[in-house]
This record gives C-alpha cells, structure tokens and sequence, in this order.
C-alpha cells in the first residue's frame, strides 16, 4: 500500500504531536487541521507538516483538507462532556461519521482511528457509549480500518501522572475517588509507534487492538508512586463509591474540570488487557521512564541543579 500523504486529525493533541513526530523522522507528509494553530506551533517546525486552519466538524471543511490526502487518522477524544464541539457525541460520533463521508469523497481507503479500552455502546459511562458507538460507524463505513484501544496514556506533558504530581505539591492529604480502579498505562512513544506499524499493514484492516503497558495498577498505587517519586510522599484516602461520585460532583463546578461523575462510571470497568502489545512492540515501564520528568521537581533535584550551577 502506497501511502505519500497522511490527514492526522487531532495531530496538535498530546497524542498527535508525538505521532507526527515519529511519521515525520521517516519523511512521512501530514497535513494537520485545527482551529488553533497556536496550539498546534511546535508542529510548524517539523519539515514535512503543513498546518491548515479547518473546522474538522464542518464536512465540507473536513472534505477539502482531506482531498489529496493516502490515510487519515483520527486522534480526536474528550474525556469531560462539554458544550458545542466538546461534547462526546459531537467529538466522537459525529467526527467519525464526518472523517467517512469526507474519506468516500475522496476516495481515501485507510483509517486509522483511537478509541479506549472499555468502549461499548452499551457501556456504563457516556464517554465508553460514544467511544462505542464511534466504533461502530468507523468499522461500518466499509473502508480499510484500524482501531487503537489504549488504556490511561502517559509521556512527559501527559495531564495523568503529571496531574498528580501537581496536587502532591499542593496539598498535604489526597482525598481520591475509586481507588481501586485498575489502569495499565502505556507510554505515548509506545501508541505512536503502533498507529505508525499499522498505517501501512494491510493485514490490520478491520482488526482493533488493545494498547496497554506492562504493568496493572489500582490507582491508589499509581498516585502513590507519583508522590513518591516526586519527593512528596503523601497520605491517601480513598473514597467509596459515593463519596467518589459526591467528590466527582462538587468538581464538575470548578473552572477547570479535573473529575466528572462520567468519569467515576468509566471506571467501573478496568481499563487493563490481557492482549500482547501488537506488532512486536515492548511496551516500555511507566517505573523506567516517567522519573526522568516527574523527578526533576523534587526538592533534591532542585539542590542538585544549584549545585550544578555553582559548579560544584
């Protein structure tokens, strides 16, 4: 399969810039559509990216930037229910049907799409719904299709590990909501190297794949370690089911919304694998690669890094 030009829709995201990165170290070209290409700046440095303000929810906008394009992949996700483009049905449902019709005008066969583990139209959340039902338009749509299913994503700018570790610096107790859901979380450079195999496997086409690191944790453990890495060990309570749910409630008012009630629902169902990492991939250690960035907060780093400065 003969693939010269990639759409990346979502390509600006957390996701998506790795991605791009990856594709473009092997001289891939990819136009990526956002309407903020502020946000998607990093991007403009890399060679083989062409940039382009779109409106990927327009089909008639999506249709044109699509038009000389091999492949399209679609990274677009929300974790929280918003209004307008940010709600799940529009980010999720809508977008796909909207990446197929703008695929069969022009004439484009090769899909790739991002879901979540979990995802089912009958799910228990309305996140899991629409990542469901999503599914169910891409896989429907007749084109050549690749599903990812990662579980919890981390890298250097994730907003996961790195949330914790922020509020391990802010507060001397975490008060934490289902601390017995279960998470396998798989590094970022680890989800783009699996979409970048794919793209041109044909033996993939209408398969879906579960990306999942080597290692399950409740996330009690996860916050844990995250404290305890950054040099803030912290004392955790967890919270049962209702009081996760009354937590996620009272969150849902700040400004920025950190937890949702939808949330508390996805994790009802474990978001781990028994699935092999695909394609011969080692999924890398969340232990072996997130202290080279968490680390670098801790009140030693900070003292190793005077000393360094003063020459000592």
């Amino acid at each position: 399969m003969l693939i010269e030009k990639i759409c990346v829709i979502g390509g600006s995201g957390f996701v998506g810039r790795h991605l791009c990165q990856q594709l473009a170290a092997r001289g891939m070209r990819m136009v990526v559509p956002t309407r903020d290409r502020e946000r998607a700046k990093a991007l403009t440095l890399l060679p083989t990216v062409d940039v382009v303000e779109a409106d990927v929810h327009s089909a008639a906008a999506l249709t044109r930037v699509v038009a000389d394009c091999d492949a399209v992949i679609n990274l677009v996700g929300v974790l929280h229910e918003g209004g307008g483009h940010r709600g799940f049905r529009a980010a999720h449902i809508e977008l796909a049907r909207n990446v197929v019709s703008a695929c069969r005008a022009g004439g484009i066969r090769r899909l790739l799409h991002m879901s979540a583990i979990g995802a089912a139209v009958n799910g228990p959340s309305a996140y899991l719904r629409s990542k469901g039902e999503a599914e169910r338009v891409v896989l429907e749509s007749g084109l050549d299709v690749t599903i990812f299913r990662p579980s919890v994503i981390f890298g250097p700018d994730d907003r996961f590990l790195n949330l914790f570790a922020r509020l391990a610096q802010l507060v001397p107790v975490l008060v934490l909501a289902r601390p017995d859901a279960r998470f396998q979380p798989v590094f970022v450079g680890d989800v783009a190297a699996a979409f970048d195999h794919a793209l041109t496997d044909t033996t993939t086409h209408g398969r879906s794949y579960d990306l999942c690191g080597p290692q399950r944790y409740t996330l009690r453990e996860l916050v844990a370690w995250v404290a305890r890495i950054t040099g803030r060990p912290r004392p955790i309570i967890g919270l049962n089911r209702p009081l996760s749910y009354f937590q996620a409630f009272a969150m849902e008012c700040l400004p920025v919304k950190l937890m949702s009630r939808d949330n508390i629902l996805s994790m009802d169902i474990d978001s781990v694998t028994d699935s092999v990492f695909p394609f011969g991939i080692q999924p890398q250690a969340l232990e072996a690669l997130a202290p080279s960035w968490l680390a670098t907060d801790t009140p030693r780093a900070h003292y190793d890094s005077m000393r360094s400065r003063a020459g000592r």
